[in-house]
């Protein structure tokens, strides 16, 4: 798995430094880490779905995911502040290459109808967001033990300062745009 790891540093490195008149390989702008998210709005009705969530989150990352409370109360949603919202994972390093190649190689393709991912979904300081509509995509989880088809948040945060420079870098990773 550290495919993606090797291509960055043999071919994505090199390309951008020609592309952008980089003067220094730190210059070069490189993934900083993948923030994955499952925002749940059931929590309150079944509280078995947060346990269920976090589960899912850690088959699919490898990682044990950090339970996200509400931060202030809104009454319009019946939400207490303190009341579990969710859960979130941080990739770094090793596995964040990991769940990057596993996610353009493995689980986009496997999108019903799938044509590519949005060019407008960066932020304007390089770091591009998207949503996965069901965690059925990844290989790793099994459709008969799912309970409830939840959707996710996958960020990208680059260290590159221009949205051009960030998609550039994601494209030559292999991130299947749309064209």
């Amino acid at each position: 798995m550290e495919k993606l790891r090797e291509q960055y540093n043999k071919e994505v490195v090199p390309a951008l430094m020609k592309k952008f008149n980089y003067k220094s390989i730190m210059q070069v702008p490189k993934l900083e880490k993948i923030v994955i998210n499952i925002g749940l709005g059931d929590v309150k009705d079944n509280p078995k779905s947060l346990e269920n969530a976090v589960n899912d989150l850690s088959i699919i990352t490898g990682q044990k995911p950090v339970i996200t409370k509400a931060r202030k109360s809104i009454a319009a949603f019946k939400l207490r502040e303190g009341a579990h919202v969710g859960c979130k994972v941080t990739l770094r390093d090793k596995k964040m290459y990991e769940f990057a190649y596993k996610l353009f190689n493995v689980a986009l393709p496997r999108v019903r109808d799938f044509r590519g991912v949005s060019f407008n979904s960066f932020d304007g300081r390089g770091n591009y967001s998207m949503g996965v509509k069901e965690q059925l995509i990844f290989p790793e989880i099994e459709y008969d033990k799912v309970d409830k088809i939840r959707g996710m948040d996958i960020i990208f945060v680059t260290t590159a300062h221009t949205d051009e420079e960030a998609k550039e870098l994601l494209s030559l990773m292999g991130m299947p745009f749309k064209n």
